[in-house]
């Protein structure tokens, strides 16, 4: 069943670098958090109610439903639903990724150890890289939030891959994981929106006025 589940979390990464719609991303975001909690509860060795309780509050409440919310209104509040129309076609990004993804396979097997998933190093890794791929290449500010949140469901897979007999060590990376996505998903709301009223990151030199 966990394999599965990361099955899908790949697919979606990769559908990810397809989509031209942002409503479609923060649907992916959602989509991401129940993955992460089915792999959390399957996955973690000691879950006890409250670790349980935790990742619960972080994957459903937080990511599947706050986060994407927040994401829906910043679509509503700047009117702006598409990439940018400058931005490297669909083509060229999904061939990026399926390399990106057979790097991170080559990489994976390079670094597995016994105390190391390789699966869940594998794709924790290429969705660092899919992150990195939105952030290089995409020209809106919102794609650049989607990349730094696809960052953050990496950095909890990865903590999947070297911990799942360590949940207080997981917990810790998810309190991070809530603070970022915070900090990040506030000062888009608060600054950059209310000073330019627009997505395109070369517009973020405005902020200095």
């Amino acid at each position: 069943m966990t394999t599965l589940l990361i099955v899908l979390f790949a697919l979606s990464l990769i559908y990810f670098t397809i989509s031209e719609r942002f409503r479609t991303y923060s649907w992916l975001v959602g989509f991401q958090g129940l993955l992460l909690f089915g792999i959390s509860y399957f996955e973690l060795d000691q879950v006890n109610t409250l670790n349980l309780l935790f990742i619960f509050a972080e994957t459903i409440f937080f990511k599947t439903i706050v986060v994407p919310w927040q994401l829906n209104r910043i679509i509503s509040l700047t009117n702006d639903t598409r990439i940018h129309r400058n931005t490297l076609p669909g083509y060229y990004t999904v061939i990026l990724a399926s390399l990106l993804l057979v790097v991170s396979y080559i990489i994976g097997n390079i670094l597995k150890t016994p105390v190391i998933d390789r699966i869940y190093l594998t794709v924790s890794l290429f969705a660092m890289f899919t992150a990195m791929l939105f952030i290089i290449t995409r020209k809106k500010i919102f794609s650049h939030l989607i990349g730094f949140l696809i960052l953050e469901n990496a950095v909890f897979l990865l903590s999947l891959a070297i911990g799942n007999e360590m949940p207080m060590l997981i917990n810790t990376g998810i309190l991070l994981d809530i603070f970022i996505s915070v900090l990040i998903l506030g000062t888009f709301m608060t600054k950059i929106g209310s000073e330019i009223h627009t997505l395109e990151a070369e517009n973020l030199t405005r902020l200095k006025d």
